[in-house]
This record gives structure tokens, sequence and C-alpha cells, in this order.
């Protein structure tokens, strides 16, 4: 094997200028050409105790992965990927590496670690751009699940059984799968092509994906099993949106940031002639932190805004979302209103209709200035407010980024389904439930958390569905 190549920074990710890419959809990274990806690749050092592969959630053999591309096998790199992953085309987009493989990368303690992220993405991207075969459907092994939802836990969960022989149907709620990959994250971050791609080797692999059925709704848990399915895994995400409670949320130009991005990324309301209405102009506060907070903000600013802020109660030093996305945002000119917290949100009345509360319009923000105070249960400083220190941010549009829930239609439909009190559905460590044969993992059982996150949670799941079934037939 040549000498790894020493360089202590890791090859820059392009990306669109931000002048140019804060008016367009286009991703805004364009991703490594190949001569980047192998000088990337060249500064693994091919660790034999793989640190990187314990912080992933997935498992992934990064260390042999990356081989294969020094040595200009592709493809082969492709196939090691996909040994673990149902989604590395997402994945290599999306998923916070620097939190988890790359910080276990020792690389990283002199310097900046290899960009394993941007050679997964690299890696699927060429595939993708490659390769016309379609992917070999298993023997079937006479046995059928059902997995509710699919977003990134539910179609891990899928594809893992299905290359097992499993006869697997998807049931999703929306008329388009992914879950939150269609409707939560925008195109300039993960264009739908690449969903849509990987779903479509899915359903190569045999799994059928039935959309506009809800289950609790359309069918419930119980009548899936009188379809005959022996085992389900209940992976419908966190799309309960929650508010501050604080006067004024009522009024017109407010919106959660759930419906503001299902709106945009799946209902295509950026069009000229929307289905669906949307706001386009003005000024726009996004309350919140988050990579979804980020996505609203710089969603508003692609949809004409011209002002957009991010209020945060807390300091740039706590802010949760990945620093990338921070970065970008920061490049594209939205405005960070720090320390800051929403106390009540102004609007003036119709006068022609004062009866309906909801008959008015966003004027203001009224915020408080924090400070932070000491740690709470989170480790993180409490902000407290500054007395006197109100004042008021002149906005027209309101979108609250401040987490989701998971939605409770399936615990008031299904018998013996414990859940906790934030609505997560109680699991043990291989994802059962407390109802025989149930299996849930991703939002639905955590809340709001990573993509990465909810496809361990399915390939967990798939895995002790497998052992459950197969121990079901021996015996």
């Amino acid at each position: 094997m040549a000498r790894p190549n020493m360089r202590p920074d890791k090859n820059p990710m392009p990306t669109q200028d931000p002048a140019v890419r804060a008016h367009n959809f286009d991703e805004v990274a364009t991703g490594y050409t190949y001569e980047a990806a192998l000088d990337e690749a060249a500064r693994c050092l091919n660790c034999k105790n793989m640190p990187c592969v314990s912080g992933c959630p997935v498992n992934i053999q990064i260390p042999a992965f990356i081989a294969r591309i020094r040595e200009g096998d592709c493809e082969g790199a492709y196939r090691i990927i996909s040994e673990s992953s149902s989604l590395p085309a997402v994945c290599g987009r999306v998923c916070p590496q620097e939190s988890q493989c790359e910080m276990k990368c020792v690389r990283g303690i002199k310097g900046e670690p290899v960009g394993i992220g941007r050679l997964e993405r690299f890696v699927a991207d060429r595939h993708n751009e490659g390769s016309t075969a379609p992917a070999g459907r298993p023997e079937p092994n006479g046995h059928k699940v059902a997995v509710v939802g699919s977003g990134p836990s539910g179609l891990t969960c899928a594809g893992d059984l299905a290359r097992k022989g499993y006869a697997v149907t998807v049931f999703e709620a929306l008329h388009t799968p992914g879950g939150v990959l269609v409707y939560g994250i925008p195109e300039f971050r993960l264009p739908k092509a690449i969903v849509a791609r990987e779903t479509e080797t899915l359903r190569q692999l045999g799994v059928e994906i039935r959309t506009n059925v809800i289950i609790g709704k359309t069918l419930t848990v119980d009548e899936l099993f009188e379809l005959g399915y022996e085992a389900v895994f209940i992976g419908s995400g966190a799309g309960l949106p929650n508010f501050m409670n604080i006067p004024g949320e009522g009024l017109n130009g407010v919106y959660s940031a759930n419906e503001f991005l299902t709106r945009s990324n799946l209902m295509k309301a950026y069009l000229d002639d929307p289905v669906t209405p949307i706001m386009k102009g003005g000024r726009v506060a996004v309350v919140g932190g988050g990579n979804v907070a980020m996505d609203a903000a710089r969603t508003a600013l692609r949809l004409g805004a011209e002002k957009v802020y991010i209020v945060y109660r807390r300091s740039m030093e706590e802010l949760p979302a990945r620093r990338e996305e921070v970065e970008h945002a920061e490049e594209e000119g939205i405005d960070f209103r720090l320390l800051c917290n929403p106390v009540e949100i102004l609007g003036y009345r119709n006068p022609d209709d004062p009866r309906d509360p909801k008959n008015g319009f966003v004027t203001a923000l009224r915020c408080v200035r924090m400070e932070l105070g000491e740690p709470d249960q989170s480790g993180r400083r409490r902000p407290v407010p500054v007395e006197g220190s109100e004042f008021e941010l002149a906005v027209d549009t309101v979108i609250m980024a401040i987490g989701t829930s998971p939605n409770p239609l399936i615990k008031s439909t299904t018998q013996g389904l414990e859940v906790n009190r934030r609505g997560g559905i109680i699991v043990d460590e291989d994802g059962l439930t407390t109802r025989p044969a149930v299996y849930a993992g991703g939002d639905a059982v955590t809340g709001s958390a990573t993509v990465i996150s909810a496809m361990g949670a399915g390939k967990t799941a798939a895995a002790a569905i497998d052992r459950a079934l197969s121990a079901k037939a021996e015996g």
C-alpha cells in the first residue's frame, strides 16, 4: 500500500457561491471530483482497530471502502457501504459525521479528520451516475413483514429484511415515499431525485411501497396481522410540531417548521402558481437553533424573504445545528439573534371580522434578552431572562422550529403499545415494543433525532425480526 497522505487538512467541499445559491434551490455542495476523492482517501491511515467504525450507527466498514477508493475500485467501495447502509447517497449528505465517525478518526487529533461523509457521497453518486443494472432480488423466504413509514428507519428496516428474502410492504401516509427525507430536508441539501433513486433500489429488491395509507386510520396494526404480516415495524417519525404556547401563535403568518418545510419541499409551494400557499417576501423570524431551523431559514430566504432572522435563546457555542449548516446560513446572509427568547407574537386584527382570533397578521416578534446561568440537566448553561430587556423584531412571518413529538394516532389505535411521557414508543434493546411482534425505531421512539440514528434503529429491529421469525420457523 502506498504511503498515506499526511496533509493535516481535508479536501474542501466545492460549493455554489453564496450570493448565487441564496436565490436558487440547487444543491449547495457540488461534490468531490475523482481526483479530490483519491487524494482524500489517501489521508486514511487504515487503522487496525478502526475507531471510525465504532462511531457509525449502522457499522459501515469505513477503512475498507476507503481502501477501495484508493485502489480506483469505486464500485467495490459502494458494495461495501451497501452491505451496511440502504441509503448511502443520503447519508453522505445529511449525516452529522463530525460528531460520529469523523469524531473518532485519529487524523483529527493533530489536524482535520478524513472526510468520510464526503467520500461516502462521492462513491454513492458515482455509482448512481454510472450503474444501470437493477439490484438483484433475493430468493423469497416465505415470511411477510409490514413497515409503517418510509422515512430513514423504515426504509433501512425494509431494505435489510428484503435482502434476506422477506416480503416487505412499506405503508406511507403521504403521497411520496421518503418521510422526512422528502418533506423535511430541502432540495438544496438533499435533492429529491437522490431519495427517489434510493427508494427505487429498494423496490428492485422486492419491497412494495404503498402510499396514501395512514396506519391507525386506513388500516390498524391489528388489521396488518389479519392480512398475514408476521411482524410490524413502526417507523412513523415525529411529525407533531411543538409550540411555545405564547400569545399570538394563532395569527396568520405563524408556521411550524414542519408545515413550512412540507409545503415547500413536498407540495412545491415555491412555484409561481402553487397548489398550496406559503409566505413569499417580507421579514421572517425562525425560532430555534437546530438543523430544522437552519433549513427553514435558508428556505425562507430562497422563497424571496427580504430579511431572515434566527432567534435562539442560547449562544453560538450551544447552537445544536451542524456547524457546516450554520456556516452556510451565515454566508447566505441569515441574521443570528442569539441569547434572545420570544415571549409574544404581535399582530393586528382584521377590523371587518374582529370575532375570528386567527383573522390577524403578524407584525412583530417580542423577545427578551437572555444570559447564560448555571448548567441544566443537559449540561448546557441555562438561559436566564435579563430584566427590562424586552424588544420587538419587526417581522411578517414567524416559523417555530423547536422540535416535534411522535404522532399519537398509532398508539391510540393499538392495544398494548406503551409510550413514555413524551409520546415516544417504549422499546427494548432490539426495538421490540410492549406489544408482541411489533417493533419500533427512529423518531417515533426517540423524538426528533438524526437520520443516521433512525437508520441504526431500523437496522437493529430488522436483525431482531429476522432472529424471531427464523426461530419461529425452526420451532
